[in-house]
This record gives C-alpha cells, structure tokens and sequence, in this order.
C-alpha cells in the first residue's frame, strides 16, 4: 500500500531531511510517524501524498510508482490518498458545506451527487447541523474535523494527518483520533504523525521514529522499547 525504499529528500544543497528510510506499510495498518521538530515527519507524509518528490529512492503508494507518475497523473492519486495538513487549507468565504463539496466538484460530480456525499462525511466527523456555518465560526477542533470530512469525502483508500490534535485539548484530541480509528476499522489505511507518546499508544500498533536526519527505526509493535533497524 506504502512502501519507501532509500528515500532521500533534501532541498536544494541542503541537508537531508530525510536519509536512506524504508519501511512498508500494508492495507488497513494504522501507523503513526514519530520524531522531534525537524526529523521530517511533515516532509514524509508530503512525499506520500505526492505534494513532494523524493530526491533519491522509490515510492510506491497504491500501487503507484511516484518517482515514475507523469504530473497529469498526480490528481488522480489524490483522490486516493486523504490529505489532513497541519495547516487545514479551509475556505473562509465559503460555508462547511461547500468546503467538504469542493474537492467532488473538481472531480465533476453533479453538484447533486456532491452535495448529499459532502452531508454524509459532515455527518461522520459529528458536524451534522453546521453545514452553513463559515469555518471561522466553528472552534478549533470542528475546523479540524471539518478538514478531515474534505479529505475523506473521495472515499480514499489512504489516510494521512500531520500532528491533526496538536494544540487542541484532550477531548477534542480524542474525538478526531475517534474519527481515524472508525475509518480504519473499515479498511482504510491510516498514517499520522505526532508526537504524542500517549496518543499513539492508545491507538496505534506500530510507529515509524524518525529521531534525526539518518536515522530511522520501524515498531512493532508501538511496546516495544526499539524496533528493528530499517
């Protein structure tokens, strides 16, 4: 589903923000990304979504070589793979509704079809009722869920989030993190970076530690004090 083999990225004549990492991640795992500020968990996940391309190394993401994928070809691996920035990217001249209907619109669904899917992934993040709200009337957390029921609207069969609790409180943290398991449960794969130990141990069963540039080691599962050199 995601597999990285020798996976550099560096920009320009810069150091490595990430150097030599591998690791294969099959359909349906829930992972996190873990690392200090600076170790290139944000950097990872952007190579996975194909917001960024690696400087050396293979990717495969949905059976997707994207060392390989012509440009005219990134849009549509987008539709397979969620996207939840920490920066949520979301509208503010237009209401929820609109926001999580956007990306269905682009696609060329009939604003009809749009509409009723957008109402149901409002629905699955708990917005149900807030459809014509601007997203700068709702609080941190609903901006965040809203953010997440754009990314999951295409139905991907990826799921990937940077740091999607940090700054928000313990049950707004919580209830996101309720999001990502309900989705994993139904199938789909899901990758997130924090660094949260105990978030992560209350949900994931295996971590990827990016400690500093160079380094990296994959756990299985997340109780075990070190996992096994990549």
């Amino acid at each position: 589903m995601i597999e990285f083999q020798h996976v550099f990225k560096s920009y320009g004549r810069g150091r490595n923000i990430l150097a030599d990492v591998n690791f294969r991640i099959t359909a349906g795992e829930f992972a996190f990304v873990s690392g200090p500020s600076g170790a290139g968990k944000s950097t990872l996940l952007k190579l996975v979504g194909g917001l960024e391309t690696a400087s050396r190394g293979s990717i495969q993401v949905n059976g997707q070589r994207l060392d390989q994928l012509p440009a005219r070809a990134r849009p549509y691996l987008r539709r397979a793979v969620g996207v939840i920035l920490q920066d949520t990217h979301l509208l503010y001249d237009r209401t929820a509704l609109a926001n999580v209907m956007l990306p269905l619109l682009v696609a060329g669904l009939p604003t009809r079809t749009a509409g009723a899917r957008a109402r149901a992934a409002l629905d699955k993040v708990g917005l149900s009722g807030k459809e014509e709200l601007s997203p700068i009337e709702l609080s941190g957390g609903e901006q965040q869920r809203l953010a997440i029921a754009r990314a999951i609207v295409n139905r991907p069969a990826i799921l990937i989030a940077d740091e999607p609790t940090a700054n928000l409180d313990h049950g707004n943290a919580q209830r996101i993190m309720n999001v990502f398991r309900d989705f994993n449960r139904v199938g789909v794969t899901t990758l997130i970076s924090s660094h949260d130990t105990e978030l992560m141990a209350g949900y994931a069963n295996r971590v990827l530690l990016l400690p500093e540039p160079g380094r990296f080691q994959d756990s299985h599962p997340i109780a075990a004090t070190a996992g096994a050199s990549a």
